[in-house]
């Protein structure tokens, strides 16, 4: 009887032992799901992290590209009016000191044509 208790005893362990043994790897088993769900869940959201990232960078780029078009758009205007104005200034120079030339030239010539009547009337005076 001593035996058959033993070996009663023997196989309950071995059962209990047997379904705790089932039960840790129920567990390791849902561990290891969970484990790769996380890391499932984990790599989409750095996939979805990278490509907002890298939508944000194009799009950062061609706003500066806009950006750098339009003051370099700007700054030809800019250089333009800048020339225009030159030019319009040296065209007004140039016509002032013509005339300031023409006039000089005038005054010049009514000088001499003064002095050559006074110098005639004072030959026939003589």
């Amino acid at each position: 009887m001593k035996k058959l208790l033993l070996v009663v005893l023997a196989l309950g362990l071995s059962f209990t032992s047997c379904r705790e043994t089932k039960e840790g790897a129920e567990k390791a088993g849902e561990a290891v799901e969970n484990a790769a769900q996380e890391a499932g869940e984990a790599a989409e959201k750095a996939a979805t992290d990278v490509k907002e990232a890298a939508e944000d960078a194009a799009e950062a780029t061609g706003e500066a590209v806009e950006d750098a078009t339009e003051e370099a758009g700007n700054m030809v205007d800019d250089a333009k009016e800048a020339v225009n104005g030159a030019a319009t200034d040296a065209k007004d120079a140039a016509t002032e000191a013509a005339t300031d030339v023409k006039d000089a030239a005038t005054d010049a010539a009514d000088d001499a044509k003064g002095a050559a009547t006074d110098a005639l009337n004072k030959v026939k005076g003589h």
